[in-house]
C-alpha cells in the first residue's frame, strides 16, 4: 500500500487547491491511500529549537508515515502562502524531509503560479526531499469547478489525478540513485598516468 499525503497551501474552506486534494483522496485508486493534510490553520507559528507543540508532533507523524508527499498550492504576493512556509519550515527543523520523496499538483493556469511553484521546489531543496518531476503535473481549473460538496467534478482533473498518483506509486518502487564513492570523486580530478614500459631488461 502507497500512503500519500496531500498538503494545501490554503487555509480557505472553498479553496480550489484544497478542492483537488481532496478529490485526489477520494477517488484514488486501489492500492493507494491518500490523505488530505487539515491543520494548516492551527499550526503555531515556527520557533526554531522550541518544543513541539501537539498540533506539529501530529504533522511529524503523519509526514514520517507518508511514503510521498504532494503538495497543490496558490500563489500569494508572487511566492508561497506564509501558512504553507510555516509547515515547510517545521518540517525542514526536524529533518523530515530528507530523501522524502515529494511532487507538486498545480491547477492554476500557466504563468499564474509561477513564483510559488519555484518557492515550493526551492524550499523542498532545502529541506534535501527527493522532488518526483515526472509526477508533478499541471490541470488549469477555476473556482467554478468546486462543487458544493467540496470535491472537483472535472472528468480532465480525475483522469490527470489517475495518472499522477499511480505514476507516483511506480516511483516510489524505483529506488533512488546512489552518490558516486568518494573515492571515485576525487580520483577524477587528477589525470591518469601511464607508466612506460622499460626498453631494456
Amino acid at each position: 500500500m502507497t500512503r500519500i499525503l496531500l498538503l494545501s497551501g490554503s487555509t480557505r474552506e472553498t479553496s480550489l487547491h484544497t478542492a483537488a486534494l481532496r478529490t485526489a483522496a477520494r477517488f484514488a485508486p486501489a492500492g493507494i491511500t491518500a490523505t488530505l493534510f487539515e491543520g494548516l490553520r492551527t499550526l503555531p507559528a515556527f520557533v526554531p529549537g522550541d518544543q513541539d507543540p501537539p498540533d506539529v508532533t501530529d504533522l511529524r507523524r503523519r509526514a514520517a508515515a507518508a511514503d510521498a508527499l504532494l503538495f497543490s498550492t496558490p500563489e500569494y504576493a508572487g511566492s508561497l502562502p506564509g501558512s504553507l512556509k510555516n509547515l515547510l519550515d517545521w518540517l525542514i527543523e526536524g529533518g523530515d524531509l530528507n530523501g522524502k520523496p515529494t511532487a507538486w499538483l498545480s491547477v492554476s493556469p500557466p504563468a499564474q503560479d509561477d513564483g510559488a511553484r519555484t518557492a515550493l521546489e526551492t524550499v523542498l531543496g532545502h529541506g534535501n526531499s527527493r522532488l518526483l518531476r515526472a509526477a508533478c503535473i499541471r490541470v488549469p481549473l477555476g473556482p467554478e469547478a468546486v462543487g458544493a460538496d467540496g470535491l472537483i467534478a472535472d472528468a480532465r482533473l480525475h483522469m490527470a489525478l489517475l495518472d499522477m498518483l499511480q505514476a507516483l506509486a511506480r516511483i516510489l518502487t524505483i529506488p533512488p540513485p546512489q552518490a558516486a564513492p568518494t573515492w571515485q570523486a576525487q580520483s577524477s580530478l587528477y589525470p591518469m598516468v601511464l607508466r612506460r614500459r622499460d626498453s631494456g631488461a
